[in-house]
């Protein structure tokens, strides 16, 4: 089947016929395709050869995965025979000379440094390239009108997976963002996109273009990839271009995990991926994640590195699938300061954020946890006053947590394209 048609066969499937109202409908329909899943990788993965498939249930045993363990047991977990090896052979290539197209045996391959720094690779087949492109378009083409739409997606590296979008009905265009960004925005420009995807650090870039009045972009939808979308970016972005909503897609190595529905909530994607919660606090969990639709690489019980926040009303768009407030940071961002007893006080990145956002007056930032007595703040504004409301900030905080009081070192911030934006970072281990 021609691989367009799967496209739509796909988008057909997820954005008319997989919509569950349910939460019971749904967990029977999750229970019965892990059961399908345990079953294929017994036969297919050497990894996986030994494992019961006898149930749903018997998921629970297996131990968790993360990306070194994948990257560890690539060539016996993948179920296509793709040597690792030569997969980060063409991958690194690809990212070296900026071309994505070269496949290894009909497969596609892609890398991820992640936001860890970690280097991970993910693999695809032309049917998971096909079921990807028609489960995002499901997710984010307008209601109503699902034609004629100009995609510009920005992101570091291209892979042939995107270009399985671009069609006579939608057109796509890839924009480096390692590239000269002023080259960027003038072709933003004259391209004039009714979509727009890109990671939070480049959506400043054009929003500030937009701001100057140096470009003049008014797309209908905004989707935010890659990088944490914090609260203070999301309403500057709706001011800029107008917008109610900015809608996000929380997708990575692993897989298509999470979107903002019409409504304006985020919700995971639990039609093709289980979640389980290791809760950090009330609220706050690590999710580990089985996705049951991927057939060349296998992702069974990955515990990722997010820090995601449960929200327990029911979204109003009707769908059955969880709701969280956000995606928060990652869980090796989470500042540790000495408290006043000798233990470890913890303080989640979104507290940390607040103290830079509360002193108002500064777009883009980032705060490094050096060690437990130093951070060092990074900011696009100079001045003593913003810094000495920020040192207050912080000082209020350790006050209310019961931390030691951090030295506190000022620079100047810079935007390094080559890098994922992290707001928060800890650096100490």
């Amino acid at each position: 089947m021609n691989e367009k048609i799967k496209v739509v066969k796909n988008f057909i499937m997820r954005r008319y016929f997989s919509v569950f109202r349910s939460r019971e409908k749904l967990e029977r329909f999750q229970e019965k395709n892990i059961l399908a899943q345990l079953k294929y990788i017994k036969a297919h993965s050497e990894y996986f050869r030994d494992i019961k498939a006898d149930s749903a249930d018997d998921l629970k045993a297996l131990p968790y995965m993360d990306k070194h363990v994948m990257m560890e047991n690539f060539n016996r977990l993948n179920c296509v025979g793709i040597d690792r090896d030569k997969a980060l052979e063409i991958a690194i290539n690809g990212e070296k000379t900026r071309d994505f197209d070269e496949k290894l045996d009909g497969i596609s391959v892609g890398l991820s440094s992640g936001t860890s720094g970690a280097r991970g690779l993910f693999i695809i087949s032309d049917d998971e390239r096909a079921m990807w492109a028609g489960g995002v378009l499901a997710r984010f083409l307008p209601k109503g009108n699902i034609f004629g739409h100009k995609i510009a997606f920005f992101l570091r590296a291209d892979n042939n997976l995107y270009e399985t979008i671009d069609s006579k009905a939608i057109q796509f265009r890839y924009f480096d963002i390692l590239k000269s960004m002023d080259g960027n925005l003038k072709e933003l420009n004259e391209y004039q996109p009714s979509i727009l995807v890109a990671p939070p650090s480049v959506l400043l870039l054009i929003a500030s273009a937009m701001e100057k009045g140096e470009i003049n972009v008014r797309p209908v939808k905004i989707v935010s990839v890659a990088e944490v979308l914090t609260e203070n970016d999301e309403k500057y972005f709706k001011r800029i271009f107008g917008l109610d909503i900015i809608h996000q897609a929380y997708q990575c190595t692993e897989g298509f995990l999470g979107y903002v529905c019409e409504c304006g909530r985020f919700h995971l994607s639990e039609d093709v991926i289980y979640v389980e919660r290791e809760y950090i606090d009330d609220e706050r969990f690590v999710p580990i994640i089985t996705d049951f639709t991927r057939k060349s690489q296998p992702i069974i019980r990955y515990r990722l590195n997010d820090i995601l926040v449960a929200d327990k009303e029911k979204c109003p768009c009707g769908s059955a699938c969880a709701v969280i407030k956000k995606i928060e940071g990652r869980e090796d961002d989470i500042f540790i300061f000495d408290g006043p007893d000798g233990k470890d006080v913890t303080v989640f990145p979104d507290f940390i954020s607040r103290c830079i956002i509360y002193a108002e007056g500064v777009r883009n930032y980032k705060v490094v946890q050096e060690d437990r007595k130093n951070i060092t703040v990074y900011l696009d504004v100079t001045g003593d006053e913003i810094r000495n409301r920020i040192t207050e900030e912080f000082r209020t905080l350790s006050g209310r947590m019961g931390f030691e009081m951090p030295e506190i070192r000022f620079e100047d911030y810079t935007y390094d394209p080559a890098r994922k934006m992290k707001r928060v970072e800890r650096k100490v281990r």
